[in-house]
């Protein structure tokens, strides 16, 4: 009989189901916290750990480290460290990690090493110390030179002697094209570019004769058709040539444009208007605005501000005054209506102000 059901049938009968924990061993359920309880730290003791008396017990993991005592769990974790600790000295492990070393020391990466030894790549890492472990950059450039020492070099160079380009070797064997540069000798390595092809003489050239070059260029013809019917350039004919004899070419002339024709002003001309300035000066003074008198006489109001002097012209405010004049609204007729209880939207819409201008005069 196990423990869990040497427990269950101690147990009595009457107590009070405080709880319904979950199914115990064997399908019973464990109705009562002390029968769980002591189930939790009876097989906890027997070495089972959190985990599996969790899954037993159909309960959380953290509900049997509540019914496990601190202590207990302290020296159980200490005990795990300590055999972690003692497997290590074992001479199995020990030779496992001679194995591990000396393998990753010869070059052959992790996966590799893994695989040798039939253990995972996690294992490797655990059983080599911080300062055995490669860099990615030093992991990089061995895995290249390994991958390097695989190729034919022979066959390389027979190809690239043949006229293979680097390029077209690295795509074949799979490597960058500096691995195929560093097994071809320095000796056979051809220059970058395609070979100089040498310029095929044409028919008309001739023998270039500095005599005749100095006398026909004296005698009037240009430097450019001697360097085309001698098959040379213009530079190789100016340097036959002295300096003396040298004509330069005669400076161009920059296009003067014509000047345009000045167009006649036409000042003097004023716009004849059914209002004289009189008139305008007169009823600006009464009070009206530009535009009322602009729209009188038909014109814009633009055009009855030019007719009228700069010291009786109106400021901004002033016009704005006389354009929209304020209600002569005062402070006690504005709280009457506001102890009506009308807002001051309304009492601006009735008085014919703003709700601001109302507030501000209240």
């Amino acid at each position: 009989m196990t423990t869990l059901n040497v427990i269950l049938s101690r147990t009595p009968t009457h107590l009070p189901q405080k709880r319904l924990v979950g199914p115990g061993e064997g399908g019973e359920v464990v109705r009562d916290l002390k029968v769980l309880s002591a189930l939790i730290r009876s097989r906890y003791r027997e070495g089972a750990s959190i985990a599996v008396v969790a899954r037993e017990l159909g309960v959380a993991k953290s509900t049997v480290q509540r019914h496990v005592p601190v202590q207990e769990r302290r020296d159980a974790a200490a005990a795990a460290r300590q055999r972690h600790r003692n497997r290590a000295q074992t001479p199995y492990e020990k030779a496992l990690r001679a194995q591990v070393v000396r393998l990753y020391g010869s070059g052959m990466p992790q996966q590799r090493v893994a695989a040798t030894l039939g253990i995972s790549v996690e294992a490797v890492v655990a059983r080599l110390e911080p300062s055995q472990r490669r860099s990615k950059q030093e992991a990089a450039r061995l895995a290249v030179e390994q991958q390097g020492e695989l190729l034919p070099q022979e066959e390389i160079i027979a190809r690239y002697v043949q006229g293979a380009t680097m390029a077209e070797l690295g795509r074949l064997y799979g490597v960058h094209p500096t691995t195929i540069r560093r097994r071809i000798p320095d000796d056979l390595i051809r220059p970058r570019g395609p070979a100089p092809q040498p310029r095929p003489r044409m028919q008309h050239q001739r023998t270039l004769v500095d005599e005749e070059v100095c006398r026909r260029y004296a005698a009037g013809e240009s430097a450019h058709a001697l360097a085309r019917e001698f098959g040379v350039s213009t530079h190789t004919i100016r340097t036959r040539i002295p300096d003396t004899d040298w004509r330069t070419r005669p400076p161009e002339k920059i296009p003067v444009p014509s000047p345009r024709p000045a167009r006649p002003r036409k000042g003097g001309v004023r716009m004849v208007l059914s209002l004289s300035d009189e008139e305008i000066l007169a009823r600006y003074r009464a009070g009206q605005s530009a535009t009322v008198i602009g729209r009188a006489a038909g014109v814009d109001c633009r055009t009855i501000l030019r007719r009228i002097p700069e010291t009786e012209r109106r400021t901004h405010l002033q016009a704005q005054q006389l354009n929209r004049p304020a209600p002569d609204v005062d402070a006690d007729t504005i709280r009457a209506l506001r102890a009506r209880g009308l807002t001051w939207e309304a009492i601006g819409a009735e008085v014919g102000l703003s709700a601001k201008t109302v507030r501000a005069r209240a």
